[in-house]
């Protein structure tokens, strides 16, 4: 009898489990997982990836720039300063909770908290519920990019996130360092809910059965997240076959990737500038326009993207990429090290100075090569420059606290247009409005606040324009910043990953509309 049973669930264990065949998984390896649950946290790439992936915003980017309903099934607008939101109804969060007009307000409300995103909904005065599937969102001003910044609100469950935790502590609070019940804990709207973290290690993610998006193709039902920092150890782990897809792919990876028959390459133009800051409030020398304009000659931009990016990045010599409202043209790249060493003596310091450094070494392609660039150039105009590269998981804590003279940072239009740039990296630090929040070199230009403010309520796009390029030729002429270059997006996948579909140039995968064959 026990003999026959054995025999029994042999077979049974061979026999396919219905629905079994249809279940995908998709291995992710990337080169780092976002670092909370909390999508207010930090103003990242990372966790605006994670946003798509667990929430879902009002609105979103089609791969071809436009605006794609989303939670907001159509708009209006209603005067100068008001635009109608008309809400999906039917759409449940995680917890089981409906999602309504007040989750919205719950949501617009702790942006214009965060830290990092005030700056950004500055501009909202507030939201009026209409009805539970109605609101109004009112700005203080006529504003032209409203809809653009719709792309930025996730909803988020008011009542999962309501109350206090184990701790006594709010459940809504926005800790930035240390632990808070949203770092580990979610509820949105989104394709997928997280069902396992351990920070750095893992992060599975599953398809949530109650997923509103029934039109959507996806068939992805499980993600499976791996960080893998090294370069060389991400493209290794996908062609060996032990993940499915990688982000991002290192240049030099480029063409054995396209080479080999089991896998696809995919990349895009992207619209993120890679600079360096320099801190006028550490360093005295960094107040001197000679000195940062010297710096800026020195650095070999056009040879950093053919050296080190193999030709996979565009050179820059200003913030707006070429096709930004606020691209100007006639302002191109300088390198020129006899002028650099000339500003050197013109500014009294043709001995040089010693400073400190951080960058990143896995948030943007190839961070660290382009750091340690930078500090043989600098040596040639006898600036001495002491490095520290760290994991982008501690590097923002550090740049956030200004550790270090010289800080790399990049940045991606948060609107997808010229002003965002300046508002978090050019204008003057202002903790109260959240301006300049990611400005650590601390450059303060009055007249580049009064332009940039101006350009935010002007809804004449000529005229906007010609505004944001006089933002860019000041920045230019004050050498504000020194600029590398406009950085592209670039992705694995086996084959059988149909992966065009859900890639755009924001580099924020759609997961959720994934089709694996």
């Amino acid at each position: 009898m026990k003999k026959w049973m054995v025999v029994l669930l042999s077979i049974l264990l061979l026999l396919p489990v219905a629905g079994a065949t249809h279940a995908k998984t998709l291995k992710l390896g990337l080169d780092a997982d976002p670092v909370s649950l909390d999508p207010h946290v930090q103003l990242s790439g990372g966790m605006l990836q994670l946003s798509h992936w667990v929430f879902d915003p009002l609105v979103r980017w089609s791969q071809d720039m436009q605006f794609e309903p989303r939670l907001a099934e159509r708009w209006e607008r209603v005067d100068d300063r008001t635009m109608r939101f008309f809400l999906r109804q039917d759409v449940k969060f995680h917890s089981g909770n409906p999602f309504t007009a007040k989750d919205v307000k719950f949501t617009i409300d702790r942006l214009k908290q965060s830290v990092d995103f005030k700056g950004l909904f500055e501009p909202f005065e507030g939201v009026n519920i209409i009805d539970d599937h109605t609101i109004d969102i009112v700005t203080k001003k006529p504003y032209a990019l409203l809809l653009n910044m719709a792309t930025y609100i996730f909803p988020m469950d008011s009542e999962f996130y309501t109350g206090t935790d184990d701790t006594g502590q709010p459940k809504d609070a926005i800790v930035k360092i240390g632990p808070s019940f949203a770092l580990q804990n979610e509820s949105g709207t989104g394709p997928f809910t997280v069902t396992e973290r351990e920070h750095g290690v893992k992060m599975v993610m599953t398809r949530f059965e109650d997923y509103w998006d029934k039109d959507s193709p996806g068939n992805v039902d499980e993600i499976i997240l791996t960080p893998i920092k090294e370069d060389a150890t991400r493209v290794a782990a996908l062609l060996s076959g032990d993940v499915d897809f990688i982000s991002p792919v290192p240049p030099q990876d480029f063409k054995r990737i396209e080479d080999d028959a089991n896998v696809n390459l995919f990349t895009y133009p992207g619209g993120r500038i890679i600079t360096l800051q320099l801190n006028q409030k550490r360093r005295p020398e960094f107040q001197k326009p000679e000195v940062r304009q010297a710096i800026v000659h020195a650095i070999n931009n056009e040879g950093i993207v053919k050296a080190i990016m193999k030709g996979t990045a565009t050179v820059a010599g200003q913030q707006s990429p070429k096709g930004y409202a606020g691209y100007n043209e006639a302002l191109t790249p300088r390198y020129d090290l006899e002028k650099a060493k000339a500003l050197m003596k013109a500014a009294g310091l043709e001995n040089g100075f010693e400073v400190t450094m951080i960058a990143p070494n896995n948030r943007y392609v190839n961070d660290e090569k382009i750091a340690e660039a930078v500090v043989s150039m600098l040596a040639k105009i006898n600036i001495k420059v002491n490095l520290k590269t760290m994991p982008k998981a501690q590097y923002w804590d550090e740049f956030d606290a200004q550790v270090a003279d010289i800080q790399m940072i990049g940045w991606h239009s948060d609107t997808e247009d010229s002003g965002n740039f300046t508002e978090f990296l050019a204008m003057c630090p202002n903790k109260e409005t959240g301006y300049g929040q990611y400005n650590s070199g601390n450059y303060c230009n009055p007249k580049v606040d009064e332009l940039t403010l101006a350009a935010q309520v002007e809804t004449d796009l000529d005229k906007r324009a010609e505004i944001l390029k006089e933002i860019e030729k000041i920045l230019y002429d004050d050498a504000a910043f020194v600029p590398f270059h406009w950085q592209n997006h670039s992705y694995g996948a086996k084959k059988g990953i149909d992966a065009a579909p859900i890639l755009n140039t924001m580099n924020f995968p759609y997961f959720g509309d994934m089709v694996i064959d």
